[in-house]
């Protein structure tokens, strides 16, 4: 253990500070830098406390202007560069989960770096307004407290609500933010419901639809019952199914039987024949409108140019060839509804076949004769078997392994349902994207996902971009209405900034006057994706040339979760090639998807969502189990999370800190697996931070208080070994980041801190300095070690700094500084240790302290085998010169 200084100060007296410097940063004023300034020349407490260390210094670091890209001057070009990322926007809608975390730990601790590699660094912060997310918690809302739903509300006034909820609410983000030492400019953060965006939002349409990239269309959407809008595939969850399983539905009061394949027949039409087919939907047979075989299947060649008869109604049905029937699926005959099924869509558009829709916005049916008509989908389940039984045309039900969509917000079953949408055509878009990356122009890293990129852009589909909800963007498009008799074709969209504008191109168009013209403006709003797609420009003032724009647009890197791949990152690469003729971004870096210590998905259900906050102060176990009961759970799954939360935490998650989870989280980045998180290994690193506290205590007893730093003295061998391998470390941390190679850098750190400088350096040095003042030569010697063991920790601590920010800066300023006049005022801004100034790395003084170190450990060895540990061994030393030693 290292020594330390006074009396030890209670875990309460710790808290009491903190809880001082806490209030210092709520009433921030300007006492408050005189303030922070007296604590840190204050003694060093005596243990690490997270509380107390992370209190007080991110305002400071805010009211300096540190994480501005201003910081330093922006008015002549930096010879350094520019480091330019945007945040991905998090929901307004809730906090940040452990997800969040990495994510902003990631690129924190890239922004910082940049920053302190000299860099004109700027971390843009914003929000999403998460139409769908932000629209269903509103209305839970609405419901719970005054049992209304928006339609009673209306349009306007629930609008107002959402606004209310927003500003309320909204601001969490930011906190827990700020929180995990986020270093972003704050001044420059947007929402993207702000004006600003939202103006760029509604140009970005009226451009691509007068292009005619943007076009409406009558198409298969996923369309969620509960919700009453379409939804986009990143919103539909795929649950897995090995069989028959019985799901709750919303608006059923008993489960739905899902996991089965039904098989019932079709009578040939003219003949005594049939031909049998199997659904895993039986009620969508009500729309079937064909049977398909495939074209070389030999039992049903004599069948081509026959009709099936429906049971229901005197619908015949012809039989179609097509190869994308599996002959050797089921009887090798399948039925064809082409208005609920995405395969069925594409045979019925190639066949020329009816589209009958049977299924209304709510899930009920339409189209279908009684006693069907009516009824709910799942309802008409059973009905539709009963009676096909009833007709003796139903053959069997058997367990079928299937995968449900199901609505990831209402949990609703998702249907494929037919509606006029709005919609991006992407293949163009598509392919520019694509040849970027082939070209080099735009790197993907790591690049295992470069597969999974061309593989969705090179078989990209229109995007469809109409939402049915009234949170969002509403579309500036109107429906005209032409009031001229001699018009023949007066129904048409047209887009426009105002209703006047839309007037104006309605009349030219139709060559008529203003007056002739009608407009609705669609009801819909654009899908939350489409607003993310532009936010890299939208947050710079686009399509207005902004100095910002100019300067900071193209950005340099994005990062995220490489499960967004698809849905966010390849949207903004196709819409800013397509809106600025330029990539967003240079590189874009995906990292891993965080999930539990066993590798099962974060999911509130199973109680294994971590707030990072819980994390950072601790919570107990009853603690936890609170938050399940103020969730959107139903009983059935609050108790089963409970289980989840007393098997995984049943002492409650202890107090870690931010450092040490942050730290944690880039330890566990590697390149190409998901993170399985496991809380406990956080808390090692609090005790890591503990290390570096103890040894930084230590050393300024040791340096005293007349300590001045200088330039490299003459080294022992051991001085000489440690700045080698504090030249390594720099080396590897340089490379690590620039990599992109997380755990490279914490482990270079860590082993430079805990093993090299604690355990072996500061160890060697302890009977140096007791013996400092026996002669001159021993005071010499000393003097020469506080030099080396200064330059380990204020190097050691700014190749820290990125990664854990918090107790870096505390320590950084309890150090002497080598030129206090004219070194920068916090670490954060301060030079990151680069391999040209630290070029002290020897192979050869590694070599020999190793042979050093295995002599100490031998002897150690061997007086603990010999049971010599109490009692002076005697001891003869021999000297082997290196050549005879290589020769034995």
């Amino acid at each position: 253990m290292l020594s330390s200084l006074g009396p030890p100060k209670t875990e309460a007296q710790l808290k009491k500070e903190a809880k001082k410097r806490e209030k210092m940063e709520n009433s921030f004023n300007l006492s408050f830098v005189s303030s922070l300034i007296s604590d840190v020349i204050s003694p060093l407490p005596d243990s690490y406390s997270p509380q107390y260390v992370e209190a007080a210094w991110y305002p400071w670091w805010e009211k300096q202007g540190f994480f501005k890209p201003e910081y330093g001057s922006l008015s002549e070009p930096n010879p350094r560069g520019i480091f330019m990322m945007c945040i991905p926007p998090p929901n307004v809608t809730g906090s940040l989960h452990l997800g969040h975390a990495l994510t902003n730990a990631i690129q924190d601790s890239l922004t910082r770096w940049h920053r302190m590699q000299g860099e004109t660094t700027l971390w843009n912060p914003g929000c999403d307004h998460a139409g769908i997310a932000t629209q269903v918690v509103v209305e839970k809302k609405l419901m719970r407290e005054r049992g209304m739903s928006r339609h009673d509300l209306g349009r306007e006034n629930f609008i107002q609500e959402v606004w209310k909820w927003k500003n309320e609410k909204g601001d969490r983000i930011y906190h827990q933010l700020k929180k995990l030492g986020s270093s972003l400019d704050w001044e420059r953060a947007c929402f993207t419901m702000d004006p600003k965006l939202s103006y760029a939002v509604q140009e970005a349409f009226i451009r691509m639809h007068e292009e005619g990239v943007i076009y409406r269309s009558k198409r298969l959407v996923n369309w969620s019952c509960t919700l009453n809008s379409a939804i986009s595939d990143i919103e539909v969850d795929k649950k897995e199914l090995t069989g028959r399983t019985l799901l709750p539905v919303p608006g059923y009061k008993e489960k739905v039987e899902f996991g089965v394949l039904v098989s019932f027949a079709y009578q040939v039409d003219g003949s005594d024949e049939e031909v049998v087919v199997a659904t895993t939907r039986i009620e969508t047979m009500l729309g079937d409108t064909a049977v398909a075989v495939h074209p070389d299947d030999s039992r049903y060649q004599h069948l081509k140019g026959k009709m099936v008869l429906h049971p229901f109604c005197d619908r015949k049905m012809p039989i179609v060839f097509n190869d994308f029937v599996d002959m050797s699926f089921g009887t090798g005959a399948v039925k064809i509804t082409p208005a609920h099924d995405h395969n069925d869509y594409e045979v019925g558009v190639r066949h020329n076949l009816a589209f009958i829709n049977i299924l209304d916005e709510n899930g009920l049916l339409i189209n279908v004769p009684p006693p069907f008509l009516g009824m709910k989908r799942f309802e008409a389940r059973k009905v539709v078997l009963q009676a096909l039984k009833d007709r003796g045309q139903f053959k069997e039900i058997k367990d079928n392994p299937m995968v449900v969509p199901v609505c990831s917000r209402s949990k609703d079953i998702v249907e494929p349902l037919l509606k006029p949408q709005w919609y991006v055509n992407c293949t163009d878009m598509g392919k520019q994207a694509a040849d970027a990356v082939r070209e080099g122009r735009l790197k993907i890293i790591p690049d295992h996902h470069l597969k999974t990129w061309f593989n969705w852009m090179d078989n990209i589909r229109d995007w469809c971009i109409s939402r049915q909800l009234w949170w969002g963007h509403r579309i500036p498009a109107y429906f005209i209405t032409v009031n001229d008799p001699s018009d023949m074709d007066g129904h048409y969209w047209v887009s426009g900034r105002s209703e006047e504008e839309a007037r104006e191109k309605a009349a030219k168009r139709f060559n008529v006057s203003t007056d002739k013209i009608t407009l609705r403006q669609d009801e819909d709003v654009l899908d939350t994706w489409f607003s993310s797609g532009i936010f890299p420009f939208s947050i710079f003032g686009w399509p207005n040339e902004t100095e910002d724009l100019n300067v900071f647009y193209p950005g340099t890197l994005l990062e995220t979760g490489h499960d967004i791949l698809f849905f966010w990152v390849a949207r903004m690469v196709m819409m800013g090639l397509k809106l600025t003729g330029k990539l967003p971004f240079k590189e874009v870096y995906l990292h891993a998807v965080v999930r539990d210590a066993h590798g099962r998905k974060m999911s509130k259900s199973l109680g294994n969502v971590i707030d990072p906050l819980d994390v950072i102060t601790g919570i107990s176990l009853e603690g936890l189990h609170a938050q399940l009961s103020d969730s959107n759970l139903d009983p059935v799954e609050v108790e089963k999370a409970k289980q989840g939360q007393k098997s995984d935490y049943p002492n409650g998650i202890p107090e870690c800190g931010t450092d040490a989870l942050r730290f944690a989280l880039c330890a566990y980045t590697s390149q190409g697996r998901d993170i399985n998180l496991d809380v406990n290994r956080i808390l090692g690193y609090r005790h890591f931070c503990n290390k570096l506290w103890n040894a930084v205590k230590f050393a300024m007893k040791t340096l005293g208080d007349n300590f001045v730093p200088s330039e490299k003295a003459q080294e022992s061998v051991s001085d000489r070994w440690i700045l080698s391998r504090l030249s390594a470390a720099v080396g590897l941390c340089d490379a690590g980041f620039k990599a992109y190679d997380f755990p490279a850098i914490t482990t270079a750190i860590y082993n430079f801190w805990l093993y090299e400088l604690c355990d072996v350096y500061l160890e060697s040095v302890k009977p140096v300095f007791s013996k400092a003042e026996d002669d001159a030569s021993s005071q010499k010697q000393a003097m020469v070690c506080r030099q080396t063991l200064y330059t380990c920790l204020q190097v050691g601590l700014r190749l820290l700094s990125p990664l854990m920010p918090f107790v870096t800066e505390e320590l950084y300023q309890r150090l002497p500084r080598r030129r206090p006049q004219h070194d920068p005022p916090s670490i954060c801004v301060t030079s990151y240790p680069d391999t040209q100034e630290f070029c002290w790395h020897s192979e050869e003084v590694d070599r020999d302290m190793d042979f050093i170190m295995t002599v100490v450990k031998t002897i150690r060895s061997l007086r603990a085998d010999y049971n010599l540990t109490k009692t002076r061994a005697d001891c003869k030393k021999t000297h082997i010169k290196p050549r005879t030693l290589s020769q034995q």
